[in-house]
């Protein structure tokens, strides 16, 4: 039921964002130089590397590592991608590996191809083994804000409560979270 319902919904919001898809690619390409897409190598089930999409946000030549091991990750922000970043806005294009089945809707965020220690935890509490998703239970609990070990623990939380109705929820969450900006540090 949840593969059909990320199948549905991910066709779907592809159609209703299309337009502001559309927009966002023109911002990207006009206010900096390189593609508008950023192809970012992420760990999925079972630990298997997929090229996940994104706006990009950061200049072309960015060191690949999660942006809070940059020194002064500003520098290195397009002119919108601090905007794009606040707003939720660069992650739209993932809604493209929901529909060929490399991320679900709810699911943890899928970790850096490099975030060693993440993986390895990961992996020894079970969590490798879920679809990762465009949002899930430790994004609205503090995303950015967590430290390594509280992320998995939430990620557990949902490992064992995970249905429908959970997942329903934590899409609800995630929308009030995404309206009010809430958890983002960069």
């Amino acid at each position: 039921m949840k593969r059909s319902f990320d199948l549905v919904m991910s066709f779907l919001a592809m159609t209703i964002f299309f337009p502001l898809i559309i927009m966002v690619t023109l911002l990207v390409k006009l206010t900096s130089k390189g593609p508008a897409l950023y192809w970012s190598d992420r760990v999925g089930v079972g630990n298997v590397i997929f090229k996940m999409p994104k706006f990009r946000t950061m200049q072309v030549g960015t060191p690949a590592v999660a942006t809070h091991l940059l020194s002064d990750s500003g520098q290195y922000l397009t002119p919108v991608g601090s905007f794009l970043r606040k707003s939720s806005l660069d992650e739209l294009p993932q809604l493209w590996s929901i529909l060929v089945g490399d991320m679900s809707f709810v699911g943890p965020r899928p970790a850096l191809f490099n975030q060693d220690d993440l993986i390895t935890l990961r992996t020894q509490c079970g969590v490798d083994e879920l679809v990762p998703g465009l949002t899930g239970w430790a994004q609205i609990n503090g995303r950015d804000e967590l430290s390594i070990p509280d992320k998995v623990q939430y990620e557990v939380e949902y490992l064992q409560k995970k249905s429908f109705w959970f997942d329903m929820k934590i899409l609800g969450l995630t929308f009030l979270k995404v309206a009010r900006r809430a958890g983002v540090s960069h």
